[in-house]
Parts: C-alpha cells; sequence; structure tokens
C-alpha cells in the first residue's frame, strides 16, 4: 500500500476534525472561538489532508512537466493545481493557527517514483492517474463530513470535496468515460 493510500484511509476510517478547525479552514475564525477544538487530534488529521494536497500538487507538476498534455487539457491540469495550492495554503494556515507543525512537502523524484510517472506513457495514462487521485480525495473529505453538526462547518467540509469532485468529473469526462451509474457515488 502506497503512503497516499495510507493518507487516504486514514481520513476514511471516520476521522473527524474538531468544529473549531473546520471552522479556521474555512476562514472562519469568530465561529471557531465558539467551537469545542482538539488542536492535536486536529492537526493529525489536516496534516494528513495536506500530504494529499502535496501530492496532487505535485502529480499535476508532473504532468504538466510531461510534455504529455496536449492543450486545451494542460491548461485544465493547470487550473487544477492552482486549485488544490489553494486547498494547501487554507491548509497550512490553520494547522499553524492551531499551533501545528504543517507536514512538509517531498521533492518532485518522490513523488514522481511514489505514483510510478515513469510509467506514463501518454495523455490518458496521465488524465487516469489525476482521475485517480481526486476520486480518493473526493471520498477522503467526505469522510469527514459526517461527524460535524454545525451545518456551515459541514458546508466548508463539503466545498473542499466539491473541489474533488469537480475535477474528478472533469478528467473521467476528457477520458471519455461514463459518468458514475448511480446516484451517491461519491463518498461511499
Amino acid at each position: 500500500m502506497t503512503i497516499a493510500q495510507e493518507r487516504r484511509q486514514l481520513i476514511g476510517r471516520g476521522l473527524t476534525l474538531s468544529a473549531a478547525a473546520v471552522a479556521l479552514l474555512g476562514g472562519r475564525e469568530a465561529l471557531a472561538a465558539n467551537q469545542p477544538a482538539n488542536p492535536a487530534k486536529d492537526v493529525e488529521i489536516l496534516n494528513v489532508a495536506l500530504g494529499l494536497e502535496h501530492e496532487a500538487i505535485n502529480a499535476y507538476q508532473l504532468g504538466a512537466g510531461s510534455g504529455l498534455l496536449q492543450k486545451p487539457v494542460l491548461d485544465i491540469a493547470v487550473q487544477f493545481q492552482s486549485h488544490h495550492k489553494a486547498h494547501r495554503e487554507a491548509l497550512i494556515a490553520t494547522i499553524q493557527k492551531l499551533g501545528g507543525k504543517p507536514v512538509a512537502e517531498q521533492s518532485l523524484d518522490a513523488y514522481a517514483k511514489a505514483l510510478n510517472a515513469a510509467a506514463l506513457k501518454n495523455q490518458a495514462d496521465v488524465l487516469a492517474l489525476a482521475a485517480r487521485l481526486e476520486l480518493g480525495a473526493t471520498n477522503a473529505y467526505l469522510g469527514v463530513i459526517p461527524a460535524l453538526g454545525d451545518r456551515e462547518l459541514a458546508k466548508i467540509a463539503a466545498r473542499l470535496a466539491a473541489d474533488e469532485t469537480m475535477h474528478f468529473t472533469v478528467l473521467n469526462n476528457a477520458l471519455g468515460r461514463p459518468l458514475p451509474a448511480g446516484a451517491l457515488s461519491f463518498g461511499a
């Protein structure tokens, strides 16, 4: 099992952020002040999510730098990478506000090895890798929502999952794959 798969499983096993952490992540500091917190647990979970964002940023960098992506797919990959950079910055800021140390990003070479970038031979290979990572991130982020009792906090967590779902859907479509056949196909 890869480190990324372990991270996704860790988030997906029901580890949940405190309401305060989700409020901070969404830029709602006043709301965070009125919520119970478990900073150490929150930092651990947020660092797992940050690790996923580091991986996504580097996966898109590998794809963009591979020479395998053609326009307009390359432009979309760069745009999705920018979304992940925004997620990363929000996670780093929240971890620091909670008094934690953000997990460090690895080298591009480390991500290339972990993601088996050498096996990417064409645009479809790059898109399939990105789609797999986006689906994993979607399910991981959806996994933290059920424990949130506050609707506003759940909305913030859902916005992260929505970005990942949008990325997955666009990539899946670019690969010519059908839409998911059934309803409620994400987060299961």
